[in-house]
């Protein structure tokens, strides 16, 4: 059975979080993924990663969606989707999110997400932060969401960024129920 999941990207730093997310759901077996991108991480995008980094992104993605086009597929709720993961996820798609804001593609799909509750994974990115950037957290995770900043997972004794942000990407897309065995050190206690 084909898993279908939409994945967002926001402007915040972090774009590398959603390449190699859509890299991992691009090798994953039966998957279909949903790409949208917001106008700031086109910009973000290009000056993290490479100038033709978002076309190398969108061959990744099954299907790319304008962030501009709310009357794509993944804005209606009869669309089915085994969740969504925006990554990164800026303090200003979280708090739209929060607030029911559905003023583009990104932040609609996420609201229907939510509304017909499936999972929504945001890894948010920011710090500091303030009681505004908590109180719009508490509300997505009230609402349903799962808040997961990409903290990195010393214990796997990570050598490189790529080993970080490969341990981050599968623990989110693990969320979603895609199936990244191989990709994820899961902690293993030594014998006292």
């Amino acid at each position: 059975m084909t898993q279908r999941i939409i994945v967002g990207i926001s402007g915040a730093s972090g774009a590398i979080f959603g390449r190699r997310i859509l890299e991992m759901l691009n090798d994953a077996a039966n998957v279909e993924s949903h790409l949208v991108v917001t106008p700031a991480a086109e910009r973000t995008i290009s000056l993290e990663l490479h100038r033709n980094a978002l076309s190398a992104l969108s061959t990744l993605a099954t299907v790319r969606h304008s962030c501009d086009d709310v009357s794509a597929s993944i804005a209606s709720g009869s669309f089915r989707s085994d969740g969504m993961i925006i990554a990164p996820c800026s303090m200003r798609t979280l708090s739209a999110i929060a607030h029911g804001l559905a003023d583009n593609l990104l932040t609609r799909a996420a609201d229907v997400t939510l509304k017909e509750r499936r999972r929504l994974v945001l890894l948010a990115r920011e710090a500091p932060l303030h009681a505004g950037h908590l109180e719009a957290m508490i509300k997505v995770t009230n609402l349903g969401g799962i808040i997961f900043p990409p903290a990195p997972a010393f214990y796997a004794k990570p050598q490189t960024i790529d080993d970080i942000v490969t341990q981050i990407a599968a623990r989110s897309l693990e969320l979603l129920g895609v199936a990244v065995e191989g990709s994820i050190l899961r902690w293993d206690p030594p014998p006292t």
